[in-house]
């Protein structure tokens, strides 16, 4: 097949397969630590977790990264970005250990939120500066099949590590902070994967970073305007970014809708609850691995633009096909469909941003990606707790994401998207 061949030809490339095992690690990593969290804050036998409650735990381990976005972004821009991943994970390292003794020590809520609120903050720079870098390490020809593979594998590498978790807490250990501590034993081994890569290689170039950190820092509205003007210039990544967003929006009302389902509605205990959820994302992971193996075909037959365009399609016909019932079997259906569909849309949108922008914007313009997520993710998380009932059974959200996917579908059908090579 040419995508195996192709895959071969990409993984014989040196510094593509080093960035790609970092990726692996530190996401792996992050599935770990963000499962160890869902299960201390949903699952605990002690805590009785409603819709607000998932909502307001959202909010406070994600919109602030709003802030912190736009400032990773300019120093991604500036700061040697192996130097990013080397740093970055061995903060994390220490970070999570903090989280671990204060699951021990049963510290109050918010000094843990706080400590979780670090780490992810971290999170966003590794996150952003992986995406930057990837064009650093292949060509333009396989810039598409590169996006399939890399993302993907990293985010099938997250879903490995939360199963992983589950796995620990539901039979080597009931401590969630046993995990976390898992979780900093792969950031530090993502710590040392990034110093087999040469400082300079990821970028930026130097003469497009300033030398200077509180220059950075003073620069950064001036930077940012000019990374929001270049974004508005490209049309199709604006477009392809305000689609995803819309479909993480969805991605992450019907999650909450699932873990209320799998709290209260599907199981009478903590632990069967937690190994159906387990379930669920371990569904809508093979659907992530089915968008790697597609996307590259489907994207050369149908156009960037045109794959969103039937990822959005089928989801909106699927989604309320298959949850209506709000039973267990069509519901692990419907998490494969929506994993196969958020995942190629979202190879898809890094393709076109990737080839639409500059590479002195990419940090920026990633960090912007990074913080649309979070935003809409809490926003989803916000719409659910008003819309889902104790048990998480609600008609209206899932016609309400069904309708939103829909109108995805045809804006994106309306503004055919067209790249170009980055420059």
């Amino acid at each position: 097949m040419a995508v195996v061949r192709d895959l071969r030809v990409l993984l014989r490339l040196r510094d593509f397969r080093r960035l790609l095992a970092l990726r692996l690690l530190s996401q792996g990593a992050d599935g770990v630590y963000q499962v160890a969290l869902a299960t201390y804050v949903v699952f605990s036998p002690e805590k009785q977790t409603s819709p607000a409650a998932i909502a307001s735990a959202m909010a406070v381990l994600l919109l602030p990264y709003s802030l912190v976005g736009p400032f990773a972004g300019v120093l991604l821009d500036r700061w040697r970005r192996r130097q990013v991943f080397l740093y970055g994970n061995l903060l994390r390292v220490l970070l999570a250990s903090a989280t671990a003794a204060l699951m021990l020590s049963h510290a109050p809520d918010w000094l843990f939120y706080v400590s979780a609120l670090c780490v992810t903050a971290v999170n966003r720079f590794v996150l952003a500066g992986l995406s930057a870098s990837l064009p650093r390490v292949v060509d333009a020809d396989r810039l598409v099949l590169a996006n399939s593979l890399s993302p993907t594998a990293g985010t099938l590498a997250a879903t490995l590590g939360g199963g992983l978790a589950f796995v620990v807490r539901l039979v080597g250990s009931d401590s969630d902070a046993a995990v976390v501590l898992l979780g900093a034993a792969l950031y530090l081994c993502a710590a040392l994967a990034s110093l087999r890569m040469g400082i300079q290689l990821l970028g930026p170039d130097p003469e497009l970073r300033q030398p200077r950190l509180g220059t950075a820092l003073t620069g950064t509205a001036r930077d940012l305007l000019d990374g929001v003007r270049h974004l508005a210039s490209r049309r199709p990544a604006a477009r392809a970014l305000a689609a995803i967003t819309v479909m993480r929006f969805c991605y992450g009302a019907l999650l909450v809708m699932v873990l209320m389902l799998c709290r209260y509605a599907w199981s009478s205990t903590e632990s069967e609850g937690l190994a159906l959820l387990g379930l669920a994302l371990g569904f809508s992971g093979a659907g992530f691995f089915v968008a790697a193996v597609v996307t590259p075909a489907a994207a050369g037959r149908f156009g960037a633009g045109g794959w969103i365009v039937i990822c959005a399609a089928v989801a909106a016909v699927l989604e309320p096909a298959l949850g209506l019932s709000f039973e267990p079997a069509p519901t692990l259906v419907a998490a494969f469909v929506l994993g196969l569909t958020t995942q190629g849309a979202k190879i898809a949108t890094d393709t076109v941003v990737q080839s639409s922008v500059d590479d002195g914007y990419r940090g920026r313009i990633f960090s912007v990606y990074d913080v649309l997520f979070n935003i809409s993710f809490v926003g989803a998380a916000g719409v659910a707790a008003l819309m889902l009932p104790p048990d998480g059974r609600s008609v209206a959200l899932v016609v309400l994401v069904a309708f939103l996917y829909g109108a995805v579908a045809l804006v994106m059908a309306r503004f055919p998207t067209r790249v170009k090579n980055a420059t």
